[in-house]
């Protein structure tokens, strides 16, 4: 086994829900990564999910300072995003965040100017970009089949997470609210597709000021300040002219039409796109005149829950050099900047300039084995 062969390290902070799927495609699906370790800052948490998957249970230092770990996959709260990844790459590792990147602009612009300065990665979820469903969408875009992209809208409405999740308490603080927590997902698609953001007009409001947990659990009947807006709406200006639509809330308790819209607009077809926060779906093309509506079949594999193809993807970037990774530092900011400026554009009622911008992920290559 060669240097570029060998699979990369990667240690795991946060021991939560989400962890067991990284840890299920680190230890199986993608050959180039594979599971050193996890930590937590509750140990038993560490501990069960090591045996679990048959790595180690580690202290936080630990593992950042384990020499077989050469990415942190961080894991943690979103308030915790910052700390824990400028922990790892000031220590010499390369560091991949859940989303959001960081919970300010401030703190992720530093990330990524911190990471080029010690010569290592930094990137960050979503990743369900590289899925099947939008990365067929990309194709479909590619090869024109709606023309020049004129507009596109991303909404995404229901009530929030205190009537399924067992402990919602940190879905309505500041760096989440729908707007940071699910987001993301809509924001990233849509600048892998169609680039960067130029600038941003947001109405934001907290409908509600507290909430009471219904879900069954230890926390059922607690009550949550709301410290986040939970309804949001706004208008984006992309760099090459696209106008975007984007309403986020927890706050609606019913839609006629589907909850989550993903639309992208041409001079010559729409594009509905798959719900971002799945990596398969369905992608229909609306052609121009005839309003005939197409299927198309999926170009790219990765259809079912691949969380981690963003890591395995830095993984490589990390062996081979050349092409960055697609999960980017520099996209998940800018990412970052959207959200911050739309919240900013509401509470001074003007319109915001992006400061960051990007460049957009090269393209995942067909699988031929895609159906």
């Amino acid at each position: 086994m060669t240097e570029t062969t060998r699979p990369v390290g990667i240690g795991i902070v946060g021991a939560g829900v989400i962890s067991e799927i990284y840890l299920k495609n680190t230890t199986g699906t993608f050959e180039n990564i594979r599971a050193v370790g996890i930590a937590d800052v509750l140990p038993e948490r560490a501990e069960a999910r090591a045996k679990e998957f048959g790595v180690k249970a580690m202290t936080v230092d630990e593992l950042i300072a384990d020499p077989e770990v050469e990415i942190v996959v961080n894991l943690t709260i979103p308030a915790a995003h910052y700390e824990v990844a400028k922990q790892a790459i000031e220590a010499g590792k390369s560091a991949y965040n859940e989303k959001p990147l960081a919970i300010t602009r401030e703190h992720a612009e530093e990330l990524v100017a911190l990471a080029k300065e010690k010569g290592v990665l930094v990137g960050g979820a979503p990743d369900t970009f590289l899925g099947g469903g939008l990365q067929t969408a990309r194709k479909a875009l590619e090869d024109g089949r709606i023309g020049t992209p004129v507009a596109a809208s991303a909404h995404f409405l229901g009530r929030g997470m205190e009537m399924w999740h067992p402990d919602p308490y940190f879905f309505f603080q500041p760096g989440a609210g729908p707007l940071f927590d699910v987001g993301p997902y809509y924001l990233t698609a849509l600048a892998s597709m169609l680039g960067p953001v130029k600038s941003v007009n947001g109405f934001a409001r907290a409908s509600f000021p507290e909430r009471i947990v219904t879900a069954d659990g230890p926390k059922k009947g607690e009550k949550i300040p709301v410290n986040t807006p939970t309804h949001i709406s706004a208008s984006m200006q992309f760099e090459s002219g696209v106008i975007a639509s984007l309403m986020a809330s927890f706050d609606v308790w019913e839609v006629r039409e589907r909850a989550t819209v993903l639309t992208i607009y041409g001079s010559e077809g729409t594009l509905h796109l798959p719900d971002p926060n799945t990596f398969g779906g369905t992608v229909t093309l609306v052609h121009e005149h005839t309003r005939e509506t197409e299927e198309l079949p999926l170009t790219h594999g990765h259809t079912e829950n691949s969380r981690g193809i963003g890591v395995s993807d830095m993984a490589r970037a990390l062996r081979e050099g050349g092409e960055p990774p697609r999960a980017s530092g520099e996209m998940a900011c800018h990412v970052v900047d959207i959200m911050v400026s739309v919240l900013e554009s509401a509470e001074e009622g003007r319109q915001v300039d992006l400061t960051t911008t990007m460049t957009r992920p090269a393209p995942l290559p067909p699988d031929a084995s895609a159906s």
